[in-house]
């Protein structure tokens, strides 16, 4: 099994930002993002890597970013090292498969989530008000059932260790601009319509997920993952049963363990024991399988 890549030290590089999974180094007119093998949860990095996630991850964002063209242009430049800068070379062997160089954009300062069925912050919040950020649904739905129609529901972007607070689309608009705001509105639910539709025909239930969008010379992008088990919530479409909380093929998994041995949620977190690990990666890469036909990344 190969080494697990907890972090990079690319020390020829200029490392200007460690995300809760990215290492993002500045190249001068582009920037290389490496998806390590570290998870995070509840906002929260784990001590314990995921051998061949940040791979998996990586792989996943390139074949939706892809496919998402039709809709709105995003950051990637290349997946491939031998497109990569003379400087990135002496990397090649960590950098391959793990990687992607992306244009600069300016991000904005929100966090764009769609939810296709009600689960998570999502169900937590409909069980008290019948409304999930402020958009009212209808009554009697039980947890992770399909919605009538997949809602935007914008978040606030918290630091590393701190949590995203659930906003309503007016505080969005007021945080970003109206006019912007009804722009990734569409865009991010345009992109989840197309994707779910296209991950059910392989037997994943995409039941929500998070979007990041920039700014390049003043047009919109697509920056950051793209519909990953790290950004969103993946159902194996065969065990699916609405009334309770669902198989998944993302992180779910760990954070039901979280849950089960009452951590706080706050840092540091608790180790993982092995079997989490290696259960973990088994459904990180069976997404992958299914989604994209890859088999080896992991």
């Amino acid at each position: 099994m190969e080494q697990s890549v907890i972090e990079t030290d690319f020390t020829e590089l200029n490392l200007v930002a460690r995300g809760k999974v990215r290492d993002i180094y500045d190249l001068g007119d582009a920037l290389l993002m490496v998806a390590t093998d570290r998870l995070s949860a509840f906002d929260v990095v784990l001590p314990d890597p995921i051998p061949g996630k940040g791979k998996v991850l990586n792989q996943i964002s390139l074949y939706w970013s892809d496919i998402m063209k039709p809709i709105i242009a995003n950051h990637v430049i290349s997946g491939d090292v031998a497109d990569y800068p003379a400087v990135c070379q002496p990397y090649a062997d960590v950098l391959r498969e793990r990687s992607m160089l992306v244009t600069k954009a300016e991000p904005l300062s929100i966090e764009c989530i769609v939810r296709g069925y009600i689960s998570g912050s999502g169900w937590n919040a409909y069980q008290q008000s019948g409304s999930v950020c402020g958009v009212q649904l209808p009554t009697g739905l039980t947890e992770s059932e399909r919605l009538p129609e997949p809602i935007f529901t914008p978040s606030t972007k918290a630091e590393v260790g701190s949590h995203d607070i659930n906003i309503d689309f007016k505080t969005a608009a007021a945080e970003i601009g109206d006019l912007l705001a009804d722009k990734v509105k569409d865009v991010s639910l345009s992109i989840y319509k197309k994707g779910a539709a296209l991950a059910l025909e392989k037997g994943i239930i995409i039941a929500d997920t998070k979007f990041e969008f920039g700014l390049r010379d003043g047009e919109l992008i697509l920056i950051d993952e793209v519909l990953t088990p790290d950004s969103s919530r993946f159902w194996p479409q065969d065990r699916y049963l609405p009334g309770g909380a669902q198989k998944s093929y993302d992180k779910q998994y760990v954070r039901d363990y979280l849950l089960s041995v009452k951590w706080d949620k706050k840092p540091p977190a608790p180790s993982l024991p092995q079997d989490v690990i290696d259960n973990t990666q088994a459904k990180y890469s069976e997404a992958l399988n299914r989604l994209t036909g890859e088999a080896d990344a992991i």
